[in-house]
């Protein structure tokens, strides 16, 4: 260890304060005068949804310097700052001795692999996935002189500040890739020729599978999708198991490799899958069989993936208490339709910008990855005195 450095535990030069709990009754989601902002777990991700509560001499307040972490489940290890306004119990706020201990250089630390690492192992021994102030009292912190604090800071900030432009420009690159094959494939649907004629959804494709008893010994083996299995936007399933291993009793519906799968809860999810296999689909889930020369399984397909038709079935689900599309309505769609030799040309091309688009998004998200992978290098050889 360098001269002059020293471990010491957290809680000798950092103490942590908890925050209040107001009741929600106190609760308003603008912002007005003699009300201040109310940080919460949800706050670690968005800014979208503000909460303001009365100021009070019960609240637990901070500033825009101070540093607050995430106390329970997903949000444990979080780290939020530029925040100002009063936190509640699922946050916490540290206050370091500044004659020992830089802020922005406490701040590094909670960033760090074996900061988080070691909050998370002790979240998870508590039945709610939480932590205290007083879990992390013993934890191990480097200690260098403030001056070489200060000097450590600033490489980060400014090596910090390079790796997240650039991952800026990949993000906006990936983006770009995706905007770029959804704008070819609203073009299609948008500028039709000649001889497209216009169609009903129920003309083109039909619901010919019924409800089956998934506990019958012929089904058990089939693999199992629900809406939670689709990707959202993507036309991917994961995380699929069969019906014994899911233990189902509930009716599903049978489907084969010639149906498109249309999850009809929340549409602008745009859950929507074509498998090249047999299985069951959870009710909430409409399995559509295109019939023979009116549509392609893959046009019908493309087709619920555009602008115009998810508008259609948003509009159609909000009538109901859980945003769901009926299959009336799902049925009264209108769009044009060309031939089927068209539907094939058109789909090849779909396919090969699909292709190409998939290939730029994994390079542009595995270069994202990587400059994560980045910073927690460059944190663990700064609390291992090696920067």
């Amino acid at each position: 260890m360098k001269k002059g450095w020293e471990i010491k535990k957290l809680g000798e030069v950092c103490q942590f304060q908890g925050g209040s709990q107001p009741p929600k009754s106190e609760f308003i989601y603008e912002p007005r005068e003699n009300y201040v902002r109310f940080l919460q777990i949800r706050d670690f991700k968005s800014n979208k949804h503000l909460t303001f509560i009365p100021e009070s001499t019960k609240n637990r307040y901070c500033n825009e310097s101070d540093i607050l972490l995430g106390r329970y489940g997903a949000s444990v290890g979080k780290v939020l700052v530029e925040k100002k306004g009063a936190y509640n119990v699922a946050v916490m706020k540290s206050i370091p001795n500044e004659e020992i201990l830089n802020k922005r250089y406490l701040y590094f630390y909670f960033n760090s692999v074996d900061f988080q690492k070691r909050l998370k192992n002790v979240a998870s021994r508590s039945a709610q996935n939480g932590f205290s102030k007083n879990d992390i009292f013993n934890f191990p912190i480097l200690i260098p002189p403030l001056s070489e604090q200060k000097r450590i800071v600033e490489i980060l900030d400014k090596v910090f500040s390079a790796i997240d432009k650039a991952k800026a420009n990949a993000e906006q690159n990936l983006k770009n890739a995706k905007e770029l094959f959804e704008s070819y494939l609203n073009g299609i649907f948008e500028n039709k020729s000649g001889d497209w004629e216009e169609k009903k959804l129920g003309e083109v494709c039909r619901i010919i599978s019924k409800l089956i008893d998934p506990k019958k010994p012929q089904y058990q083996n089939f693999l199992h999708i629900g809406a939670g299995n689709i990707e959202s936007k993507k036309g991917t399933i994961k995380k699929l198991k069969t019906a014994k291993e899911e233990n189902i009793i509930s009716g599903k519906f049978l489907f084969d490799e010639r149906m498109v799968l249309y999850s009809k809860i929340r549409p602008n999810l745009m859950k929507i899958v074509k498998c090249d296999f047999e299985g069951l689909c959870s009710a909430d889930i409409y399995p559509l069989s295109p019939i023979n020369k009116e549509i392609t399984q893959s046009f019908l397909y493309y087709l619920f993936f555009t602008i115009k038709f998810t508008e259609y079935a948003i509009e159609g689900s909000q009538r109901a208490g859980m945003p769901k599309v009926n299959r009336n309505h799902l049925f009264k769609y209108s769009f044009y339709c060309p031939s089927i030799q068209r539907q094939q040309k058109i789909v090849e091309k779909l396919e090969s910008l699909s292709a190409e688009t998939k290939k730029l998004e994994s390079i542009y998200q595995k270069k994202i990855e990587d400059f994560e992978e980045l910073k927690k290098s460059i944190l663990q050889k700064a609390f291992n005195g090696e920067l």
